[in-house]
């Protein structure tokens, strides 16, 4: 038995905020998407035309920006595709599995440059300075204007695509400061070797963030428990709510970003009538919703149910008895 109706009635208000929030990125994302792309088409030309490494590192950053924010994007238009019987959680996944993606191509992109790296380093080709000059300064202030678009208009706090997305848009940043360097650097010193070097730093940039997105959205992926949410202090929440006698079985995790769910088994006298029983667990999906869990299902039991104390839950897949365990 459960509080469900109660979560319900909530959940959607909360999503009216959330889709409001949704909508704002969304057209965030459209609009920084779009100046990224044409720019790093322009910047993946010019680094072809003038010959410099650097600028074709920092138009592989751009790609993977580009394909950030395009992941995003279709991460938010499928997230909030309806939820059906097939798919009870709806397409709120489809972020998390775009993240891993982009995690993974910007490892790519990294490993690439580097091998490119080694080769310049043996012999620097000649690399059209002025042209690279000019390319990496507006890719800088092109950079510059999508996050401060980002930073003004969206969620890059809480939202794990919009964080994702501004992030790169930032590490960019530093791409064409380095491609700006290592051209002044050419002209003035005739460093040949300023231009791999340029680009195994953006290289690094490029690595980090990909392995940083890849991480936390395996962890997500791998239900591990939301990095925000300390379970023990929700687990002594429950127990210390009034009319609970004990709390085992417990599950929390993300669906989404910005989505967290929590599952328990609540055990409280037998003696209680369902209506008493069911406030008891109103009160504690009210004090969970303040925590930032938004989809809460606890099933109660009475201190004379054959249960076993731990607090998280021990069935191994393999046990005989797996299937058996939530009906004793």
């Amino acid at each position: 038995m459960s509080g469900h109706h109660h979560a319900h009635a909530h959940g959607h208000d909360h999503d009216h905020g959330h889709s409001h929030g949704a909508g704002a990125n969304k057209k965030i994302l459209l609009v920084s998407f779009v100046i990224i792309t044409v720019y790093m088409i322009v910047e993946a030309v010019g680094g072809f035309v003038t010959n410099s490494l650097a600028l074709i590192s920092d138009a592989g950053h751009m790609l993977s920006d580009a394909i950030a924010l395009g992941i995003a994007l279709a991460a938010f238009t499928y997230g909030s595709k309806a939820v059906n019987t097939g798919k009870t959680y709806g397409y709120r996944r489809f972020e998390i599995l775009a993240a891993v993606l982009n995690g993974v191509t910007l490892i790519g992109i990294a490993l690439y440059i580097f091998y490119e790296a080694i080769e310049r380093f043996r012999n620097p080709p000649e690399v059209a300075t002025v042209g690279m000059l000019v390319i990496s300064t507006i890719g800088l202030l092109v950079n510059v204007l999508v996050a401060w678009i980002m930073m003004r208009g969206s969620d890059t706090e809480n939202n794990l695509n919009m964080r994702g997305a501004y992030l790169h848009v930032l590490s960019d940043m530093l791409g064409s400061v380095g491609a700006i360097a290592a051209a002044l650097l050419m002209m003035g010193l005739g460093w040949g070797w300023a231009d791999p070097l340029a680009s195994v730093v953006v290289a690094v940039l490029v690595l980090r963030s990909g392995y940083y997105v890849t991480k936390s959205s395996l962890h997500v992926l791998m239900e591990g428990a939301p990095a925000n949410i300390d379970v023990d202090a929700l687990v002594r929440l429950i127990r210390e709510t009034e009319g609970v006698e004990g709390v085992h079985d417990v599950h929390v995790w993300s669906i989404t970003s910005n989505m967290n769910a929590l599952t328990a088994h609540i055990v409280v006298d037998g003696r209680r009538s369902v209506y008493e029983t069911e406030a008891i667990l109103q009160t504690i999906e009210h004090a969970l919703e303040h925590r930032g869990i938004r989809h809460v299902t606890l099933q109660a039991e009475s201190e004379r149910h054959a249960h076993d104390d731990s607090v998280l839950c021990t069935v191994r897949a393999d046990a005989p008895d797996a299937h058996a365990h939530h009906h004793h």
